[in-house]
């Protein structure tokens, strides 16, 4: 099951928010809360995070077995 765990840390280690993501980014509320939720989202948001984060995609999600 894919995660999103280390994307929180990795919001918080930033100086971005959920509202700037959201506000200042056009990462729309439906996408937050998916990945609060670790539902799906896309390579592309995933591609937009990573850029607007400066991080890696493994600091964004983590693959953990069942």
């Amino acid at each position: 099951m894919i995660k999103y765990t280390p994307f929180w840390e990795t919001l918080k280690k930033s100086d971005e928010s959920t509202y700037t993501l959201i506000h200042k980014h056009n990462i729309s509320s439906a996408t937050i809360d998916r990945l609060r939720k670790n539902q799906g989202i896309s390579t592309m948001k995933i591609d937009d995070l990573c850029r607007i984060l400066h991080c890696r995609v493994e600091d964004i999600l983590v693959y953990e077995e069942e």
